[in-house]
């Protein structure tokens, strides 16, 4: 099958491209101007990554770069790092990162981008279903610290974007399903279509190789390449509709539930967990028809996700929760549904509404 090229518009227009065995393409997404290419991956991912570093030394001076697993990857320490290998290696401004990996190494590797003089061109190889629909489109970028989840980082659009989908078959089945928390949370917020597929397909046969999977992705895909045309820096959507500020529907809940778990959570599990979250505040205050939260349940936990959490007081979350960057002052805002497709912004929601939402997904008090 053909690959499929998602243009993403805009003032710094590029593609993501979706299809198998798509590493030929990097040297002609980078283009000739580039000099230096600088690989960042993570450590566990270097046999996979080694294919395209041998690719890339056809046509530039290549430097590897391997990074911690996960989250651990997304701090201040690990940035310095990088950018000390890159001032060591004489990168400039016509050179590239390139990143190989899941969302941390994303975030982790388009902030260095951002950040190296001032901007450096950058193409993400995603590697996990969670970052082809998510971290690898739209420009933002991050690390974390003491305080929060990606409270330090920059908007900084990649060159382009090469969704492998070959590389998620060596992906753990629970990796590949916490992908899919991204996916059906699309699905809630702008295509039912997603709703629809994942209702009625077996969700054993979402596999690297199914159609349907394939389809789910490009559709997750679309969904926020619209999202950000519209509202790259997040300033706000227009007719009521949040703008990009929708994409971090369930997110409220789920980053303080990362945080409060050290990170051991996978993020597209908090993700379901705090999309489910949502339609229940939506639904304890009056916004949202209780049938369509039950639908949350359903539609995360039919594909494998998690929709309950009991892992921490509902205090401690909620003090996370108040440093959330939807947050203005001391003004809880979380992004709720009034049905499908049909999203807005629920300003200062009453605390019991919250509290009441958590007690429904089975927290303690």
């Amino acid at each position: 099958m053909t690959a499929t090229v998602l243009h993403v518009g805009g003032a710094a227009p590029y593609d993501a491209v979706v299809g198998h065995d798509l590493g030929d393409r990097l040297p002609g997404v980078l283009g000739d101007a580039v000099t230096r290419v600088a690989v960042l991956y993570a450590e566990p991912l270097a046999e996979l990554a080694q294919p395209l570093v041998e690719l890339l030394v056809d046509h530039y001076d290549v430097l590897a770069l391997g990074l911690p697993e996960g989250e651990a990857a997304k701090t201040a320490s690990v940035a310095h790092d990088c950018w000390e290998a890159l001032g060591e290696h004489g990168f400039t401004r016509s050179d590239a990162v390139v990143t190989v990996g899941g969302g941390a190494v994303t975030d982790l590797g388009g902030f260095v981008a951002a950040t190296w003089l001032r901007g450096v061109r950058v193409v993400h190889v995603p590697t996990t279903l969670l970052a082809m629909v998510d971290a690898a489109v739209g420009g933002k970028t991050g690390i974390n610290t003491a305080a929060g989840k990606n409270l330090v980082g920059s908007f900084h659009e990649p060159t382009g974007v090469l969704c492998d989908l070959t590389s998620l078959e060596t992906l753990p089945r629970g990796d590949l399903v916490a992908g899919l928390g991204e996916v059906v949370k699309c699905g809630f917020i702008a295509d039912p279509e997603i709703l629809r597929l994942v209702e009625e397909t077996d969700p054993a046969s979402l596999t690297p190789g199914s159609p349907v999977l394939r389809e789910l992705v490009e559709r997750a895909i679309r969904v926020k390449i619209d999202v950000v045309v519209g509202d790259l820096k997040e300033t706000g959507g227009t007719g009521g509709h949040p703008g990009r500020e929708v994409l971090n529907y369930g997110h409220t809940l789920a980053h303080a539930i990362e945080r409060a778990e050290g990170y051991t959570v996978r993020h597209g599990d908090a993700v379901a967990i705090g999309c489910v979250y949502a339609a229940e505040v939506a639904a304890a205050a009056g916004v949202l028809d209780p049938a369509v939260a039950a639908r949350h349940h359903e539609a995360f936990s039919r594909v494998g996700l998690p929709t309950t959490y009991d892992g921490a007081p509902f205090d401690d979350l909620l003090a996370t929760m108040r440093v959330d960057k939807k947050s203005r002052g001391s003004v809880l805002r979380y992004v709720v549904l009034e049905d499908v497709a049909r999203p807005r912004i629920l300003e200062g929601p009453a605390e019991e509404h919250l509290r009441a939402a958590y007690a429904r997904i089975g927290g303690p008090a």
